[in-house]
């Protein structure tokens, strides 16, 4: 979608420190230390981009822009994470940007030499959004190393375009390009892989769903929000008792039993 100046999601996208002037679409690049994400961004923005610090913290932020097909498009690179479960600074933002900043694309770099290592954290994206690309990289380390990867079997697994990539060479950009732009247009339809849990969790993560679709009407995915409060994730909690969340979704909670209601869940332990 294109951003509008007094649209919802533009109004997030400004809470995160984002202008999108100028720009058509705005891309996320996640993914885990080491992986070449620096160098996927630098491959993809050139000398379009400026660096800045995320609102309110001291974690560096680099930001840069493509074109492609007479649209423009703003890359925000995420600081590198092992996942999204806010155990730290770097990984609260980036799971807050991915989730609430709601990026029309996010792009997942991994490691082609270590893909096990690294698909933690791009299942953990395909739980929070089903607007995805997987970016294998470092494929050149792959093959001096006598490893391959079946990218097509990956991405019927995984539900979203995945594309091997050497960044540093320049392989496989623009297929990326055109993947990420497919995704944003609807051209790519992409039904991301979601971990299912047992009878019991799943009927309650059901029950939990409308309660905080009620309570906050503006939170882009209620799911992910039930399943890390009933895995007992201390940072959601803290956030739903303290009005945070309320404030991230970008509307002031309802003052209801229902909203109330949301924040005891031992019983659901």
């Amino acid at each position: 979608m294109s951003h509008c100046s007094n649209c919802p999601a533009n109004e997030r996208l400004i809470k995160s420190g984002i202008q999108m002037t100028k720009y058509n679409h705005v891309v996320a690049l996640a993914g885990n230390p080491n992986t070449g994400k620096s160098t996927v961004f630098n491959a993809l923005t050139g000398l379009k981009q400026h660096t800045g610090n995320w609102p309110g913290k001291t974690v560096a932020r680099a930001e840069g822009g493509f074109e492609h097909d007479g649209k423009r498009y703003k890359l925000v690179d995420l600081p590198g994470t092992y996942s999204l479960l806010s155990a730290s600074v770097d990984e609260e933002i980036a799971r807050d940007f991915i989730l609430f900043g709601q990026p029309d694309c996010t792009i997942v770099v991994i490691d082609a030499t270590v893909l096990e290592r690294n698909l933690n954290l791009a299942l953990q994206v395909l739980e929070i959004t089903d607007k995805a690309v997987v970016c294998v990289n470092l494929m050149d380390e792959a093959r001096r190393k006598g490893l391959t990867v079946d990218h097509r079997a990956l991405s019927r697994d995984l539900g979203v375009p995945v594309i091997p990539t050497s960044a540093r060479n320049g392989e496989g950009l623009n297929q990326l390009i055109s993947a990420v732009a497919g995704v944003i247009s609807g051209d790519i339809v992409t039904s991301p892989h979601r971990i299912g849990g047992g009878g019991a969790f799943q009927r309650s993560v059901d029950e939990l769903v409308p309660l905080i679709e009620q309570a906050y009407p503006g939170l882009p995915n209620a799911r992910w929000i039930a399943m890390r409060l009933l895995d007992g994730d201390q940072r959601v909690r803290q956030a739903v008792r303290s009005g945070e969340l309320a404030h991230l979704a970008g509307g002031e909670r309802i003052k209801t039993k229902t909203s109330v209601n949301l924040i005891p869940l031992e019983a659901a332990e």
